[in-house]
């Protein structure tokens, strides 16, 4: 799908240079608002729209009228909470400096919480195959000025624009600590509607046996499957499922040091 960049309803100097530099990083086109609404962008460009605003990049896929923007979403409680306790953490056995893959990184809450854990001597590396996503959620990470005590852990997450299964295959085996994935559920879950603006634009894809092959051979401690209560893929793909009584989504790990 084409995307084009344009600035806020009423442009400033400010939100016309951010657009052109958006323009000139993606190869994007720049087009003149001219106080349209992103309703008849959509119309007269048949394109998805990139607002470059004064604060945040808000992208609108063709046809929504709600944007997609970053956000630390759930991270912004659980690293308020002891982060040994949160289930991706215990789950994955991270630990400090410790190297971390996000296979599906989404609006990054997982990598955050990642990345606060393992500190400045860690790594954290997100996959987002979208260019438009990935690029949104990399400035975000970059410039979000809300909850100051993530403003460190947030610039340490390094966000790839790849598919997923195609990155780990370009690692050497035994090089990170720990691969997740978080596939996007095949069935919708209110707690997540905040990505349900670019669920039809997202990649859709689900677990294969290459994807997790990969992730075995590079992962040294664990790989760790995040996926609904009612998901099989944790049994035909070989995670232990790690069950949790009243929510709608369990995690599951294989341990690698096992081989």
């Amino acid at each position: 799908m084409k995307t084009v960049v344009t600035t806020a309803y009423r442009p400033t100097p400010f939100t016309l240079d951010e657009a052109k530099s958006v323009s000139e990083q993606l190869a994007i086109p720049l087009v003149p608002r001219n106080k349209r609404s992103v309703e008849k962008l959509h119309q007269e460009e048949q394109a998805d729209v990139l607002v470059a605003a004064k604060e945040r990049l808000e992208f609108y896929p063709l046809g929504k009228t709600e944007p997609f923007f970053f956000h630390p979403n759930s991270s912004s409680f659980r690293t308020k909470r002891p982060l040994h306790q949160d289930p991706l953490i215990e789950v994955s056995k991270l630990a400090k400096g410790d190297v971390f893959v996000d296979c599906t990184l989404g609006m990054a809450s997982d990598a955050i919480v990642a990345s606060q854990f393992v500190g400045t001597e860690g790594r954290v590396v997100g996959c987002e195959s979208h260019p438009i996503l990935a690029y949104v959620v990399q400035q975000g990470l970059q410039r979000y000025q809300g909850m100051p005590h993530l403003h460190e852990a947030m610039k340490r997450v390094e966000v790839v624009q790849a598919d997923a299964a195609e990155y780990l295959a370009g690692l050497p085996s035994n090089s990170v600590d720990v691969v997740y994935m978080d596939p996007m559920f095949t069935e919708t879950i209110s707690e997540a509607s905040n990505f349900e603006t670019i669920r039809q634009t997202a990649n859709k894809d689900q677990l294969s046996l290459r994807w997790v092959t990969e992730a075995r051979r590079v992962a040294r401690k664990t790989v760790v499957l995040k996926a609904h209560f009612r998901s099989t893929d944790f049994e035909a793909y070989g995670f232990v499922r790690r069950v949790r009584p009243n929510t709608k989504f369990h995690y599951g790990a294989i341990n690698c040091l096992n081989g």
